[in-house]
């Protein structure tokens, strides 16, 4: 096992207030309820599309395409308010790479702002590839993301840990081939990773170093 491959939100990077604040800002707009930060755990993973459809009423379906343009507008102007990386993770990734690992981000979250993300928040080169949402390929659970990143920096599945914080992350590395990893300090708890049959269940940064 010498490839990492992580899930950006809730994995890496702490990035709920800024998509609470950038979802809550569009349905104020409209006049509709907003949501607490915390409602927001349930509603992340599977791309912004999904993440308006649960935040919108279920009588307002008529909004989505409208509100999804502005919240993806919305968030590319916020999205580095508030957000960073969780505490022990940049320390974890600096030892993973100085022991000669390779490392990948894959995300559900839209391409240039995975890109820009990990350029503001991380060192220059400390991702060998950053595979985000992009029109010509599916998003996770879909194994073609992973599969993508893999093969980006020559290796096999069966070489590679998929790192993530949701269901989505652990059935995206069974689909793939990958040994699945879930991680407890972001946006889920133990027993969705576990009923998502993870692999490894890690409760800090520094015990992905063991796997």
């Amino acid at each position: 096992m010498r490839t990492f491959l992580f899930d950006m939100d809730g994995t890496i990077v702490d990035s709920l207030a800024d998509i609470a604040a950038s979802m809550n800002h569009i349905l104020a707009g409209y006049g509709l309820p907003t949501h607490p930060v915390d409602a927001y755990r349930l509603m992340v993973g599977e791309g912004a599309a999904s993440l308006v459809e649960r935040a919108l009423p279920r009588d307002r379906e008529d909004l989505r395409v409208d509100a999804l343009a502005k919240y993806q507008a919305r968030y590319r102007t916020e999205m580095l308010a508030s957000s960073r990386p969780y505490d022990g993770v940049v320390a974890m990734l600096d030892a993973l790479v100085a022991r000669g690992d390779r490392l990948g981000i894959v995300t559900n979250k839209p391409q240039p702002a995975a890109d820009e993300i990990a350029s503001r928040l991380f060192r220059s080169g400390l991702f060998a590839v950053i595979v985000g949402d992009g029109e010509a390929r599916p998003r996770k659970p879909h194994p073609a993301p992973a599969l993508h990143a893999a093969e980006a920096v020559g290796s096999r599945p069966g070489e590679c840990l998929f790192v993530g914080d949701t269901a989505i992350d652990m059935e995206t590395a069974r689909a793939a081939g990958m040994t699945s990893v879930g991680v407890l300090w972001g946006f889920r708890d133990r027993a969705e990773l576990e009923g998502a049959h993870a692999q490894h269940v890690v409760t800090v940064p520094d015990e992905i170093l063991a796997l």
